[in-house]
């Protein structure tokens, strides 16, 4: 019997690379009106590279960049990028397609619904509130809450204990397998793929199910329970 869902937040819940990109493109036009002599497309480039190496959390990306590119910071030019990169940033978090619908149906079918990201927590819970999905989850759990990332066992155990459910009454459903799969898989949870949110390519997720589609857990959870 499935008691609970535990949820991925970035690229499960939300299209967190497509907000990256629009945000980004924003912050660079913005700072190249205000001034930045760069190439566009190499400045875009430059600035995920500074993610990759520095984490998708970077607060500071834009110092690092003007630091990186013409050895200083402009205030003028670090203040035009940061407020378009939050004005753009708000028009384009959005949630996937039938994640409400989904957590709607999940919630009167009597599932618990959970989160477990290796985000921060503030940024965590901004990106529920923007959402306005900040009283779904119970528990959100974070790196910040754990101390450490996917795929250690802690979060999700953590999870399961709060909840206090045993593994095999809970799903996983997440975007990375690597992290969201092996971890899950290894306390005893069954997983979710949510290939919908895949950004590596993956052809084998090593899940129990893989989905196109965030509705699709419907479906699992009423073959499971017997609905």
């Amino acid at each position: 019997m499935i008691k609970a869902i535990i949820f991925d937040l970035d690229n499960t819940l939300l299209d967190f690379v497509k907000m990256k990109q629009f945000a980004v493109k924003a912050a660079i036009t913005a700072m190249i009106e205000a001034g930045l002599s760069v190439d566009e497309e190499k400045a875009y480039d430059d600035i995920f590279d500074l993610y990759m190496e520095r984490g998708w959390e970077n607060q500071q990306v834009f110092d690092d960049y003007l630091n990186q590119t013409v050895g200083e910071v402009s205030n003028k030019i670090l203040a035009a990028g940061i407020v378009s990169y939050r004005r753009a940033r708000e028009a384009t978090l959005l949630v996937y397609p039938n994640v409400n619908k989904t957590l709607i149906q999940l919630i009167k079918m009597g599932i618990n619904l959970a989160v477990v990201s290796d985000a921060p927590s503030r940024e965590a819970w901004m990106r529920l509130y923007y959402l306005n999905l900040h009283h779904v989850f119970d528990p959100v759990l974070t790196f910040d809450d754990t101390g450490v990332r996917k795929p250690s066992p802690k979060p999700f155990q953590m999870a399961l204990n709060y909840l206090e459910i045993k593994p095999d009454e809970a799903l996983m459903i997440g975007d990375w397998p690597d992290r969201d799969v092996v971890g899950a898989k290894d306390i005893g949870m069954k997983t979710i793929f949510a290939r919908y949110g895949d950004t590596f390519g993956t052809v084998d997720s090593g899940a129990d199910w893989d989905i196109n589609d965030v509705y699709e857990v419907i479906g699992i959870i009423k073959g499971l329970n017997d609905v």
